[in-house]
């Protein structure tokens, strides 16, 4: 308190000339209506300036739970498809009541690591098998086909990219439905892959659609990309064609696993079949 008082009454003529200052602001703002009206609207901006800026900030600070709340709406979305259900019922004569049972679900996860510039890329996303994520689960995101689960710990996944040399995928042409496989490119450019063995008589389009044909780990008509160069790589019965991919892979947050049911059913069927033979 001493050491206080000192420093005022050293500095007392500074504080009475702010106090004289500020005063005589007051009075001459007080009664002078143009120079009143002035300070109100020069606070106004200032305040209105000092009000976006809060509100800029918090806006900023709320992404990440904004971004949650749409990735969860969208795997719920993409769980009422028509394409997630199948009919549980045979056709006779009349068809009384259909019974739609789920044949897809899909699992919101965030993406926590992610490689694009080495010959076998991964992601890290942030769902394991606490979440019900399995070995063998495809992965999407609002673009299109992301690659596949391979590793899995109780509450992380490993998921193969489709920038990765040893991922390839069963894909259709999306105007005359020809069956063939993506894989990514030789030349590593990550917008970019390689549809295999199309038949000769697809007759594709630049620019025309790619799509899953359902004959893999997901739904029918997920985009995988666009044809973007029509010269086949390839001689014989088939064609290869050059691909833009539907997804920035550099750029993914947020991805949706999708839980097939019939995955298991089908591998075990599909593999005493190749024993059989």
């Amino acid at each position: 308190m001493r050491n206080l008082l000192i420093f005022i009454t050293k500095y007392n003529a500074f504080f009475l000339f702010i106090i004289f200052e500020i005063s005589s602001l007051i009075i001459y703002i007080k009664y002078n209506a143009f120079q009143k009206a002035s300070f109100i609207n020069s606070t106004n901006v200032v305040t209105g300036n000092l009000n976006e800026q809060f509100t800029g900030l918090k806006s900023y600070l709320s992404l990440k739970d904004a971004n949650d709340s749409l990735a969860r709406e969208n795997a719920k979305l993409r769980n009422q498809l028509k394409s997630s259900f199948y009919i549980d019922t045979l056709a006779k004569r009349k068809v009384d009541d259909t019974v739609f049972k789920v044949k897809y679900e899909y699992i919101t996860a965030k993406v926590i690591n992610n490689s694009t510039n080495h010959s076998y890329n991964y992601l890290t996303i942030d769902r394991g098998s606490k979440d019900g994520i399995t070995v063998g689960m495809g992965v999407i995101c609002s673009a299109g086909i992301v690659g596949k689960v391979v590793n899995v710990t109780p509450h992380m996944a490993n998921v193969q990219s489709m920038l990765n040399k040893n991922s390839r995928f069963s894909v259709m042409l999306a105007n005359n439905k020809e069956i063939g496989s993506i894989q990514w490119g030789d030349d590593l450019d990550p917008h970019k892959g390689m549809l295999f063995d199309v038949g000769t008589n697809a007759q594709p389009k630049l620019g025309e659609a790619v799509l899953t044909s359902g004959y893999s780990l997901f739904p029918e008509g997920i985009m995988v990309g666009k044809v973007s160069n029509l010269h086949p790589k390839g001689g014989g019965i088939s064609l290869n064609m050059e691909v833009n991919f539907a997804v920035d892979f550099s750029k993914l947050e947020y991805v949706n696993v999708v839980d097939y049911k019939f995955a298991q059913e089908q591998a075990g069927l599909e593999a005493q079949q190749k024993k059989d033979d």
